[in-house]
């Protein structure tokens, strides 16, 4: 039985950039791309996928293009940070793929 990994933000940042490429990773900072987790983080609690007593089931699948739909949203409605939606939906996958990694682990 193989023990799920901590998420930790600093790793995910690093993977996020690994993942994105040099090209998409040199036009955010640390902290755009920490930014983008906290909205996918924010997602999750609205849905109610952080709950103690939630049990994912196999046919429970998050919907990545409504997800990314939302964090696109958040960011047009902050207006802080301009990213490119290509961008922003290659900086989503990488995340996801982030906390598949650790479940794998």
């Amino acid at each position: 039985m193989s023990q799920q990994l901590e998420y930790d933000e600093d790793m995910a940042i690093r993977f996020i950039r690994k993942e994105v490429g040099e090209a998409v990773s040199d036009q955010y900072s640390d902290d755009e791309i920490l930014y983008v987790i906290d909205i996918i983080w924010d997602y999750y609690e609205r849905k109610g996928f952080l709950k103690l007593n939630s049990k994912k089931t196999d046919n429970e699948v998050l919907d990545e293009e409504a997800l990314t739909a939302y964090v696109r949203k958040e960011l047009e409605q902050d207006g802080e940070i301009i990213m490119d939606p290509d961008d922003l939906g290659k900086i989503v996958k990488a995340e996801l793929d982030y906390e598949e990694s650790l479940e794998d682990a």
